[in-house]
């Protein structure tokens, strides 16, 4: 309305406050697209050791940092495919374990660390499963 009214005053104050949106939406796609590309390179494996593991946390994991800069937080979901198949056998429950990763993993390290089972949907056994990190979200030094 002030537009149509007052052009000459609402315009130059309409054009900025769009130009800083656009700014602003450009500035967050950009750092989404920088924490994706990180993530990426990040190498997260996981399979069932009992025999290296406690057998509350029998799940192994070894992550590498990849990228260049130092990881700072990293949380994940676990999900269970048999060989082969799509299908999730991971019961998601609502109190469902929430899985992290280390405080401070700098560029080119690695971490170890043995982490509980998710709830498996009945019939499955963990020893003939491939289990695999989803959902990654995490957060990188600048």
């Amino acid at each position: 309305v002030l537009l149509i009214r007052y052009p000459t005053k609402a315009l130059p104050v309409s054009a900025a406050a769009l130009l800083g949106l656009l700014l602003a939406g450009a500035w967050t796609y950009w750092d989404d697209l920088r924490e994706q590309r990180n993530l990426a390179r990040l190498e997260l494996r996981l399979s069932h050791a009992p025999g290296s593991c406690p057998a509350d946390r029998p799940l192994a994991m070894e992550l590498k940092n990849g990228s260049q800069l130092p990881l700072v937080e990293l949380r994940f979901e676990i999900a269970a495919y048999r060989p082969g198949d799509t299908v999730n056998l991971v019961q998601n429950l609502y109190d469902a374990p929430r899985y992290r990763g280390p405080g401070e993993l700098l560029p080119g390290d690695s971490w170890r660390d043995c982490l509980p089972l998710p709830a498996l949907r009945p019939g499955y056994r963990a020893a003939t499963l491939e289990f695999r990190a989803e959902r990654l979200q995490g957060r990188f030094a600048d």
